[in-house]
């Protein structure tokens, strides 16, 4: 069983900056893919970005290209999502994802309880 634990989310105004991270309780992420998703009130659950187990690839939702980038630390204990530029339409609750040497970008065992993030217009 791996638990996972996010961090990081707040309150910032549109054109800031936020860096999440996602923390796995008592191992690390290597050979994992890693994902970051978010549901904001009233929507479906959405795809934001993904790493793959490898870290040789990486996937990321139209509507946050360029403004977001998912990376992990050289350890592998922490998964992190920069977000920049951010816009009142990014709000939600985000939420990182695992799954041993996981083929799909979309297809995760693993979830964590989410962090919100909330951007004022």
């Amino acid at each position: 069983q791996v638990q996972l634990v996010e961090s990081g989310g707040g309150l910032v105004q549109a054109g800031g900056s936020l860096r999440l991270s996602c923390a796995a309780s008592g191992r690390t992420f290597s050979g994992y893919t890693m994902g970051w998703f978010r549901q904001a009130p009233g929507k479906e659950r959405e795809f934001v970005a993904a790493l793959s187990w490898n870290d040789i690839s990486t996937n990321y939702a139209d509507s946050v290209k360029g403004r977001f980038t998912i990376s992990r630390d050289n350890n592998k204990v922490t998964l992190y999502l920069q977000m920049n530029s951010l816009k009142p339409e990014d709000t939600a609750v985000y939420y990182c994802a695992a799954r041993k040497y996981g083929n799909s970008w979309f297809v995760y065992d693993y979830w964590g309880q989410g962090t919100q993030v909330t951007v004022s217009s």
